[in-house]
């Protein structure tokens, strides 16, 4: 029996016009677009659909990627696609909660938008970088990382691509260190924050002050945390593991091969680009990888797959 998993993008999947396609032919996506505008008091149809300097900045990029890709999943599940487990990559685990039935909607859009405000602004600009090491393995990284002060591992995405992050000239020197170890590449970021370093300690502190003030409910389906790469079926864990992830690593290869080793043959992406996918070929090729980022995606992933 094959199970799918529905995925969520991070920050960086974002662009211009992403989800217009949705709004413009979906009742049920339009109608998330409008609450989430009279929710935080931002226009999301002009942050989403029309070019603006905003999009990419944090405090605006999360909700507006976490509000498209949960219209866009109100449409999917609409025409009767349902997972069996979810999981999102950093921001995207936000949308996987809800989509497992953990949190509404709307309390999803609010707190990315306090944890976009509280990312982009707890370390001063210029104090902080990430940098995507390509071509080295996450065991030879975390060795060459070993004594270095100032400097983690933020994201183990896939084989060949891991993000390092933290204090900007120690991001730097540990770069020249991998690529003198062996790695092909070293690329600085362009992000506004260490995100997910220990420097996002203080962030993750208000957010979970925040959510204790949340209202989660129990989970439909679980999902699978970024965290521990582990499933998550209480929905007691979540508020603290939510805070966690601000500041710890992003276990997202694990987290696949976690879902695979579950009985996952069948992977959704939804949400604009195809980052997620690409990281599943490199982590399993025996698996099916769909995509769901424009409004012609939807029929033709709903015929194929079993509803």
């Amino acid at each position: 029996m094959s199970k799918i998993a529905f995925i969520y993008p991070g920050q960086g999947a974002q662009k211009c016009g992403m989800g217009q396609d949705f709004y413009e032919n979906s009742k049920v996506a339009a109608e998330l677009f409008d609450r989430a505008s009279e929710l935080l008091d931002i226009d999301m149809k002009a942050l989403c659909f029309e070019e603006n300097d905003r999009l990419d900045l944090t405090e605006y990029t999360q909700a507006a990627l976490v509000t498209t890709c949960l219209a866009m999943t109100r449409v999917v599940t609409e025409k009767g696609l349902k997972p069996d487990v979810t999981a999102g990559l950093s921001l995207g685990e936000y949308c996987a909660v809800s989509a497992a039935g953990g949190m509404s909607e709307e309390d999803a859009i609010k707190l990315v938008r306090k944890r976009g405000i509280l990312m982009q602004n707890t370390v001063p600009a210029g104090e902080g970088a990430m940098a995507a090491i390509l071509g080295m393995t996450g065991e030879a990284i975390v060795e060459v990382l070993k004594g270095r002060e100032g400097v983690t591992v933020a994201n183990f995405n896939c084989p060949g691509q891991i993000v390092i992050t933290g204090e900007t000239k120690a991001v730097e020197e540990a770069a020249e260190a991998l690529k003198e170890a062996g790695a092909k590449r070293a690329v600085m970021l362009n992000v506004s924050g260490p995100f997910h370093s220990p420097m996002m300690k203080p962030a993750g502190a208000e957010l979970a002050e925040v959510l204790e003030k949340t209202e989660l409910r129990a989970l439909r389906i679980p999902y699978v945390t970024n965290v521990t790469a582990t499933y998550v079926s209480d929905i007691g864990e979540t508020k603290a593991l939510l805070a966690r992830q601000v500041s710890e690593s992003v276990r997202w290869q694990e987290s696949v091969e976690r879902m695979i080793a579950e009985g996952v043959d069948t992977f959704v992406e939804i949400g604009p680009g195809r980052t997620l996918a690409g990281f599943l070929k490199k982590i399993n090729r025996e698996v099916q990888v769909y995509n769901i980022g424009t409004w012609e995606d939807v029929d033709k992933v709903v015929e194929e797959l079993p509803v």
